[in-house]
């Protein structure tokens, strides 16, 4: 059975963020890492993994300055 690195698919979970966020941040990482689906939930796993100081893990690379970047005026 495959690990939770090994899967980029594996078991959903509920996330809760604003719809802006969610959809920006999902832009975002879309520009970041260009090829298929949006790579949301990997980055968030790299983060989460960077966050507990796992061994070998990094910060993710952010995009550059994108239309993300500017917080929703509504």
């Amino acid at each position: 059975m495959p690990t939770a690195t090994d899967d980029p698919y594996d078991t959903q979970r509920k996330f809760r963020a604003p719809d802006d966020e969610w959809n920006g941040f999902g832009d975002a990482t879309k520009a970041q890492h260009p090829q298929g689906r949006s790579p949301r939930g990997q980055v968030l796993r790299e983060f989460i993994r960077w966050y507990m100081r796992r061994p070998g893990a990094k910060l993710p690379v952010r995009p550059p300055a994108g239309p993300w970047s500017t917080p929703s005026t509504d």
